[in-house]
């Protein structure tokens, strides 16, 4: 069949698009089946179909795998373009019938999601159509962005020394700024103090999470104003654990005002830093396509109301 002269739209299918867009965002058929909950060999089918259809190639053997061609990311392009238009048209579909409904997947980590789930569940109570799923997703700044090929939402961090990572074509709605303090067990000598300077606890031993998380970056910052290399005696990315350790006098850490002041009373102190602008920045991550449905945006508008008292 010649398919050169017919239209694009008299030849695909948008679910066989959603599959390509797919692949292109998770990179292999198997982890596009895990996403779509589709098995393999469907996805491969799809695949095989849309490339009949439009009589050129998509997809190319890459070692054991696959990667799209020119075509095939081209097309993919096109495909993320369908999927923000239709999203779009639902929300304005749901607006017209008076209505919102939908599951919404929000992933946060962890300090995040114990300083903003529990409020965000109570106001989303009065929309009882949106159901919220959460998962617990803490990775290195720079890989939140992928995490959007598989939420609606992602609860992202990274430190505010630094500008953005690249992120590719997904959206970002800011949420807020939070200070990180010193912590310092009770008894320390530097715990009487208003603020510290970084090379009044430069030589202290540190508790901090792996390299490239936000809190990390700034104890490099803290380090190189010093002008000496910091001591790390513990990596771990539980805040809680943190906490216990600094206050049983193991170590000293970086830890978020907001997410830790409630628990530090009576067990720990935190103080700002002096001659340093240490903080996180907290965002929201998504997908175009994700970001034009209604449900998501009733939940965004939601975690952002949230987060206000806290950006203040």
């Amino acid at each position: 069949m010649d398919v050169r002269g017919s239209a694009l739209w008299e030849r695909v299918d948008v679910a066989h698009l959603a599959v390509l867009r797919e692949l292109a965002e998770h990179g292999s058929v198997t982890a596009v089946a895990r996403a779509t909950t589709m098995s393999p060999s469907a996805v491969s089918q799809r695949l095989a179909t849309l490339q009949r259809r439009l009589g050129v190639v998509l997809v190319e053997r890459a070692g054991r795998g696959v990667r799209l061609t020119d075509a095939g990311r081209a097309l993919a392009g096109i495909a993320a373009s369908v999927s923000t238009a239709l999203a779009a048209a639902e929300a304005e579909w749901q607006d017209y019938r008076g209505g919102v409904a939908g599951t919404v997947r929000l992933a946060t980590f962890h300090s995040a999601g114990e300083l903003l789930v529990p409020g965000l569940l109570d106001r989303l109570a009065a929309v009882p159509d949106i159901l919220l799923e959460t998962f617990d997703e803490d990775v290195s700044q720079d890989d939140f962005a992928g995490l959007t090929a598989d939420y609606d939402i992602v609860v992202a961090h990274r430190s505010d020394d630094v500008l953005a990572p690249a992120r590719g074509p997904v959206e970002v709605r800011p949420l807020l700024r939070e200070p990180l303090d010193v912590a310092l067990p009770l008894g320390h000598p530097l715990a009487g103090r208003s603020r510290v300077a970084p090379a009044d606890v430069i030589d202290e031993d540190w508790i901090v999470p792996p390299a490239e998380f936000p809190l990390d970056r700034v104890l490099t910052a803290i380090a190189a104003q010093a002008g000496s290399p910091a001591r790390v005696v513990r990596r771990t990315t539980h805040l809680p654990l943190m906490e216990k350790l600094v206050a049983r006098g193991h170590g000293i850490a970086l830890l978020p005002r907001h997410t830790t002041r409630d628990r530090a009373e009576g067990r720990l102190v935190l103080v700002p830093l002096a001659d340093l602008r240490a903080g996180r920045v907290i965002e929201a991550l998504m997908r175009p396509d994700r970001a034009a449905r209604r449900a998501v945006q009733v939940v965004l508008d939601a975690l952002v109301d949230e987060a206000a008292p806290y950006a203040a």
